[in-house]
């Protein structure tokens, strides 16, 4: 082909991105997130990008079929492409609605008979958790606005210090004799003891051992079971700390937890489908519903979302109110955040072979199948296909097996074109929550034992061990997850040793591959840039107890009898920093702290503009800072991406100052 038709090609393709730029700057201004049919336009456009792509995939770019390592190598990575293409293409449609109750919440409070509110039963199941975590969550529960609760600390660790702080709380300490049935066992342990009861509960709430509630979590999440439908209703999780990718590449104040997506976006678009799906903790659920269904499912690890299709395949409804009820504890190192994750799929993959699954005889409509069909597709398809992105480039650099011949011009046209419309889509829809590379980073990170759960649980869905996710530790130094990070240390190492023998060995550089080395050279590029990325997310930087959403706080600090006005920059349960006039080491005084009250501290070390003390709590004053820690503020952590603060902060933590 001449140059200039070379040339020309290319400058035609990327017009069609620059377009989708523009159309970028525009649509945002048009756009409204409720409007059905502005998220339905959108996403179709999506759709039909993602379809022409595909199209032209599996038409001009795959090798002849054939006995050679060309063709394995080119269909194999298509086949991973296109259930993965597949799997947004569902995503794209359960994205076009969206429903908010919040409205509805608000209409239908208390809407029972105010003489007689319904009795709630507040599960909280408990394993191996300390104190420390533990004690928040209990005193939230009490701190609860809705007058006829009883809390209940179901104890799978048998723990006599947690049986005699249960009895100085004034709440109901239920354990057993065995774990049978893990988390899902513990709790129909429960229920078996309330119907005991002279009064059983007319609903059910559950919360994790490290979830706190806000004190209007029932009032708010009661008010939708005025529809008598409803069998459950789920609320959002926030979390009071960064998750592992936010701590470790220094984004906490800048870019959102790896689950606001889910919560924020997917659920209440998925609960506008009539699909929501109950998430476990911050959940609240009819008692009748779950006596009905015989209480919770113990064929999955993930007995929650199956708790939603048991829920449904008995003729009961989710809903989902997407409001900051409640505020937990993130897996705060990368192990407990991959086992984590990889316990979703595998708990997914058994449910998908359950007597709830998508092809079983069972009562579900055909969206609770579509469901159950579109959760798999992400797990069995996002992180193998991740996975296969990073190695599939090495062999053409090692092997000379071409696995995608294609011009730069289409490779732009069609990928690019696809590429950038579903980035402005997700943006527009999430308002700045897709960020590309940290949203690969997120997604590689786990890929590995993830990908293997996908797998495994599918073809073998019985029989794995349930592993709670670890609480709490020693985070005050830095650790290197070095067995997580030793594959994509070699991939990295590989990536960048083909790049060398393309730039510097001709003899191994098969210039024969015409344009297509032009395009694995991109794409090795950047997976140099991603896995570089991933290895620095990998060093786990040192944590201390911090509360995102404080704000300064004008008070003053008496020493001696005198009065400081001073101005508190940070507040943990033992510490307090303020800016102010600093008194010497060993001074003794108090502090007015709001909703608190006058706290007992000691000057404990000086600093540039002020000084830290050490706070003297009686145990009512701890109580009052834990409420207003985490059941008091609104919504904690980030919301959204901020572009040039997240610039500043990767800047920051790349010059390896955290």
């Amino acid at each position: 082909m001449p140059d200039y038709l070379y040339l020309s090609d290319i400058e035609s393709s990327l017009i069609r991105v620059m377009l989708v730029l523009g159309i970028a700057i525009i649509l945002p201004l048009w756009f409204d997130e409720k409007n059905h049919w502005h998220r339905s336009t959108m996403f179709a456009v999506a759709g039909v990008l993602a379809l022409r792509y595909l199209w032209w995939r599996a038409t001009e770019t795959i090798a002849p079929a054939g006995l050679t390592w060309d063709c394995l190598a080119s269909w194999s990575l298509l086949g991973l492409e296109a259930l993965s293409i597949i799997s947004s293409l569902s995503s794209f449609v359960i994205m076009s609605r969206i429903r908010h109750r919040g409205d509805e919440a608000t209409e239908q409070i208390n809407w029972w008979d105010a003489a007689s509110p319904p009795r709630v039963a507040i599960l909280i199941a408990t394993y191996n958790e300390e104190l420390e975590i533990l004690e928040r969550t209990i005193i939230g529960a009490k701190a609860l606005n809705h007058p006829n609760k009883a809390v209940l600390v179901l104890d799978d660790g048998r723990r006599d210090w947690l049986r005699d702080y249960c009895g100085t709380q004034g709440v109901r300490y239920v354990t057993r004799d065995d774990n049978v049935g893990s988390k899902a066992g513990n709790m129909n342990n429960a229920l078996r003891v309330l119907a005991q009861d002279a009064v059983p509960p007319d609903y059910i709430a559950v919360l994790d051992a490290d979830f706190v509630p806000h004190r209007g979590f029932l009032s708010r999440s009661l008010a939708l079971f005025h529809d008598p439908k409803i069998g459950l209703v789920q609320t959002p999780q926030h979390f009071f700390n960064a998750d592992p990718i936010q701590h470790n590449l220094g984004l906490s104040r800048s870019y959102p937890d790896e689950q606001r997506f889910f919560f924020d976006h997917l659920q209440p678009a998925r609960d506008a489908w009539g699909i929501a799906f109950c998430c476990g903790t911050s959940s609240v659920m009819r008692w009748q519903a779950v006596q009905d269904v015989g209480g919770f499912p113990t064929e999955s690890i993930t007995e929650d979302f199956m708790m939603t299709l048991v829920l449904r395949d008995g003729g009961w409804d989710t809903a989902y109110l997407d409001e900051p009820l409640t505020e937990g504890l993130a897996p705060e190192g990368l192990k407990e955040y991959v086992t984590q994750r990889s316990r979703w799929c595998l708990g997914m993959m058994q449910i998908a072979r359950s007597r709830v699954g998508p092809f079983a005889r069972n009562n579900l409509r055909l969206r609770d199948r579509w469901s159950v069909i579109d959760a798999v597709l992400y797990w069995l398809s996002t992180f193998p296909f991740r996975l296969a992105a990073l190695t599939y480039p090495l062999l053409y650099w090692y092997f000379n097996i071409t696995v995608v011949n294609a011009e730069v011009a289409d490779v732009i046209g069609y990928f690019g074109v696809y590429y950038m419309w579903v980035l402005l889509a997700m943006n527009v829809v999430a308002r700045g929550m897709v960020i590309p590379i940290l949203n690969d980073v997120s997604q590689i990170l786990g890929a590995i034992p993830i990908a293997r759960s996908a797998i495994v649980g599918l073809i073998q869905p019985h029989g794995h061990p349930f592993k709670v996710t670890a609480k709490g530790g020693d985070r005050s130094r830095i650790i290197i997850q070095w067995d997580l990070l030793r594959p994509y240390l070699i991939l990295l190492l590989l990536t960048i040793g083909g790049l060398l023998i393309g730039i510097f060995f001709d003899g191994f550089s098969f210039n024969d591959a015409g344009q297509g080395k032009s395009v694995v050279l991109f794409w090795t590029l950047y997976n140099v840039l991603v896995l570089s990325m991933t290895l620095i997310a990998f060093v786990e930087l040192p944590r201390e107890e911090k509360h995102i959403a404080d704000a300064p706080e004008k008070t003053s600090l008496i020493v001696g009898g005198t009065p400081l006005p001073v101005l508190i920059k940070s507040l943990t349960q033992d510490t307090l920093r303020y800016e102010g006039l600093c008194h010497p080491l060993g001074s003794v005084g108090t502090i007015n702290l709001q909703g608190v009250g006058d706290v007992r501290v000691t000057v404990i070390a000086k600093t540039n503009h002020g000084a830290r003390l050490r706070l003297q709590t009686t145990p009512a004053q701890k109580e009052a800072l834990l409420l207003r820690f985490y059941v008091d503020g609104g919504s904690p952590g980030v919301a959204r991406a901020s572009i040039v603060a997240l610039v500043k902060d990767l800047a920051r933590r790349l010059s390896f100052n955290p």
